[in-house]
């Protein structure tokens, strides 16, 4: 099987757009197409990342609408829906359809328009992913954040600090990302005196409701030369699924599906987490960048709170992580969200950071689905 490579990126701007979904997707693909310098006509399969137009805007049939929009008839066009891990489910859809034969050109634009709504509107639609029963009690992923933050503290003697100090971090990453939201810093006392919105978790540790967009090119490496010599190549991708119920789980604050998919990663790349040298999380609270940080290896179990009070995942650290600014800071357009990563990845790979560029060879994504329930990971390479 041939190496699959990312020839190509584009990001919108995150945060609060006048355009509606389809326009966000068309702006993001255009944008990847011009800078790739691959016309429209040369995509064989045109994937759309999307977890929820039909509620959030009542538009259906968005892919084919995209290939229209952009003139990329008649390529093969595919929603891929998987929560809030639809991005990174879309990138492993891009990179079967490369890896398998079937296409020696593929685009996936991920996106999503939610500010239209209200935080309480947008808040029921996606908590439309929970299981029934626990949906019907009034269940969020807020409040799945709190009960597992609170379990976490507890259970690993870790400071209320900690969990702040990530939302700093990536605040303070976020200030030289022109496409994030939220580009301002913020101090520990900022987040630590915000409003609580579910015990212990307070606003600043919760990522916005975002419009947005982001794309990728991907093509079989031998194709890739034939128009770049700056590209990456995915070296190893696993998804997997973790129970629905989240109570049903041996150990809440063990992500099952991150833990299963990294592990068929880092198998297909013949690496392990020590290979790594930069990683985007996704942290739609701040909990969450302690889970993943552990189950993907990282750190051992109960010592992710340590790496942050260490500087270990700054940007000048021995393992920067959401140099992004991550979703906290970046914004999470659900469907965009893991391409987003993937795009951030590339660009630091590529030495096209700018500002927030580290040194690194190696980057890993991980896009989180509801509360863990799907996961896709990513280890990429630069060429």
């Amino acid at each position: 099987m041939e190496r699959v490579a990312i020839i190509g990126a584009a990001m919108t701007q995150f945060g609060q757009r006048d355009a509606w979904v389809r326009e966000l997707l068309a702006e993001a693909g255009a944008a990847c197409l011009e800078n790739s310098g691959v016309k429209a006509e040369a995509l064989d399969h045109l994937y759309v990342s999307n977890m929820a137009s039909g509620e959030f805007e009542g538009q259906t049939g968005i892919p084919n609408a995209l290939a229209h929009d952009l003139a990329a008839l008649p390529a093969y066009t595919a929603r891929i829906d998987q929560t809030s891990s639809s991005g990174g489910a879309g990138v492993y859809a891009a990179w079967q359809s490369i890896a398998s034969g079937a296409s020696e050109m593929t685009m996936l634009v991920g996106g999503e328009k939610m500010t239209h709504r209200s935080t309480a509107e947008a808040t029921d639609v996606i908590a439309s992913l929970t299981h029934p029963v626990e949906y019907k009690q009034g269940v969020t992923l807020p409040s799945f954040a709190g009960l597992t933050a609170r379990l976490y503290l507890d259970t690993y003697d870790a400071p209320r600090e900690s969990l702040g100090k990530v939302a700093v971090k990536n605040h303070k990453n976020g200030v030289d990302n022109p496409h994030a939201q939220f580009q301002k810093e913020v101090d520990l006392e900022t987040v630590m005196e915000s409003p609580v919105v579910a015990d212990p978790l307070r606003l600043y540790d919760f990522c916005p409701i975002t419009d947005g967009s982001a794309a990728l090119l991907l093509c079989p490496e031998s194709v890739a030369k034939e128009y770049t010599d700056s590209y990456v190549t995915i070296e190893g991708i696993g998804g997997a699924t973790d129970t629905h119920v989240v109570h049903e789980r041996a150990d809440p604050t063990t992500m099952g599906g991150v833990v299963d998919s990294s592990e068929i990663a880092y198998e297909m790349a013949d690496m392990d987490p020590d290979d790594i040298d930069v990683a985007e999380l996704h942290d739609m609270f701040t909990i969450l960048e302690f889970l993943q940080s552990e189950d993907l290896g990282f750190f051992e179990k109960g010592k992710g709170w340590k790496a942050i009070e260490d500087g270990v995942t700054d940007r000048d650290g021995e393992l920067p992580i959401n140099t992004s600014g991550g979703l906290k800071s970046k914004g999470h357009p659900l469907g965009a969200s893991g391409v987003a990563q993937v795009y951030e990845i590339y660009q630091q790979l590529t030495g096209n950071a700018g500002p927030r560029q580290v040194d690194a060879n190696v980057g890993l994504a991980c896009n989180v689905g509801g509360f863990g329930n799907c996961v896709t990971t990513t280890i990429m390479e630069a060429n």
